[in-house]
């Protein structure tokens, strides 16, 4: 039997709702004797810590934004002194300052916890293998699902990123059952495996759990045709916990159950910032009600998406968020027209004759903006038919403009030119911001 709590899964609203304002006043009350941020900031709005009586006074408080963590870097937004810190994670700092969380002992094992329900949800057991290929370090994903699947009693491959030929070996020595990584370095792997004469369906995975980066339902017909397993979304963010905030399960694969009992959710209009009811599309916006070293309130992610409050088939009565659709960061403009990756890639993965490696570049020429959307030749399809390859590329180019309403330049490039990463993909190059 697993050592941690998963009956907060399938309670009823009212007790868990109650559980939430009991853990929100908790938190509240904690980070406004604390965190001198947030003291700051609600006593300019006026709000005090006794005026959170229910769940709905949560929309009363001010949003925390991942410029306010910048500001406050490197431990400023932390709840505990440093000597009961014991972990330090950071993003990667590509736009700007990283980001850094901290976590308590207590922290860690809650995580744990977390990731172990993750692992669950996926069809997981103690007696599985787990080959995690998350990256180890600062990024959250490797340790997270490291500690994940200790404390589900499942025995951990700790192989995180690179070494591809090698992962591939010990695929078929070591018979690992459920996979991890990000899912463009996992085809990445399915690549590799090609390449070394390794057919996926002859080894031992039954599920993969792929997360840290958008992919799309395109994207997971992709992963699952390619690898002969069941493809798991999971998400999380570091600035939250890291992996096992929601995960989807194994039964539906109909959205990501959100783990109610540490972190509240909720969907705002991204302009006038007002909450929006569930099924309305919206941006991603999250409090911690458990952490103790790096509690955040009403934390916008910038993910795009809507949330689903229908109890689950499998038994789960958390609610379910959708696969996030993109993020508002992400979203490029282009003559007026707003698109996301994420929309991109569906389209492109529509045609079985290109590969799931992509690439947009944005660039302003004589004060208009140009997209060009660089696509891999799948290799079954890659000839010297010049006109055949010119023809797709029309046909690519009017379905980007059918769908989304822009105009992009496709260009067909040869398999294997566009770069792998070991961590999350890069999608965008925008030349206008040079």
């Amino acid at each position: 039997m697993p050592i941690y709590d998963i009956d907060f899964e399938t309670m009823p609203r009212e007790g868990l709702e109650a559980i939430q304002l009991r853990r929100l006043q908790t938190t509240i009350d904690r980070i406004y004797a604390t965190v001198p941020f947030y003291k700051k900031t609600y006593d300019k709005a006026g709000i005090s810590p006794a005026a959170i009586k229910s769940l709905d006074d949560l929309r009363r408080l001010p949003f925390t934004t991942k410029q306010d963590l910048r500001d406050n870097y490197p431990y400023d937004m932390f709840a505990v002194p440093m000597d009961q810190v014991v972990r330090i994670h950071a993003s990667s700092g590509t736009t700007g300052k990283p980001t850094v969380v901290g976590y308590t002992k207590r922290d860690i094992s809650t995580w744990a916890d977390l990731m172990a329900r993750s692992f669950s949800a996926a069809g997981g057991t103690c007696g599985d293998i787990i080959h995690n290929a998350f990256g180890y370090g600062l990024f959250t994903g490797g340790l997270g699902a490291h500690y994940g699947a200790e404390r589900l009693g499942a025995s951990v491959i700790p192989v995180s990123g690179g070494n591809t030929k090698r992962q591939i070996t010990i695929m078929q020595d070591f018979k690992p059952t459920l996979l991890c990584g990000t899912p463009s370095y996992i085809l990445h792997l399915a690549e590799v495996a090609d390449e070394m004469g390794v057919d996926f369906k002859d080894l031992h995975f039954k599920s993969g759990i792929f997360g840290a980066e958008p992919w799309t339902e395109e994207m997971r017909q992709e992963l699952e045709a390619k690898l002969d397993l069941k493809a798991i979304d999971i998400y999380g963010l570091s600035e939250v916990m890291g992996p096992g905030v929601s995960i989807e399960c194994y039964e539906e694969q109909k959205g990501l159950h959100v783990f109610e009992d540490h972190f509240i959710v909720e969907i705002i209009d991204p302009d006038t910032l007002e909450p929006l009811p569930a099924g309305e599309t919206g941006e991603l916006v999250f409090t911690s009600i458990t952490k103790e070293a790096f509690p955040v309130i009403r934390y916008r992610t910038k993910d795009i998406t809507s949330l689903n409050p229908t109890p689950c088939t499998c038994g789960r009565t958390h609610v379910r968020m959708n696969k996030p659709t993109g993020r508002t960061d992400d979203m490029l403009i282009i003559r007026g027209v707003n698109v996301f990756p994420s929309q991109i890639e569906s389209v492109l993965m529509e045609t079985r004759e290109v590969a799931p490696h992509y690439q947009l570049e944005v660039d302003r020429i004589d004060n208009l903006d140009t997209l060009t959307v660089k696509v891999e030749i799948d290799e079954t399809s890659f000839s010297d038919d010049i006109k055949g390859l010119q023809a797709m590329e029309a046909k690519l180019s009017h379905d980007i403009k059918e769908h989304l309403g822009v105009s992009a330049k496709v260009a067909l490039v040869e398999p294997k030119t566009i770069e792998r990463s070991q961590g999350k993909a890069v999608r965008v190059i925008d030349n206008r911001k040079l």
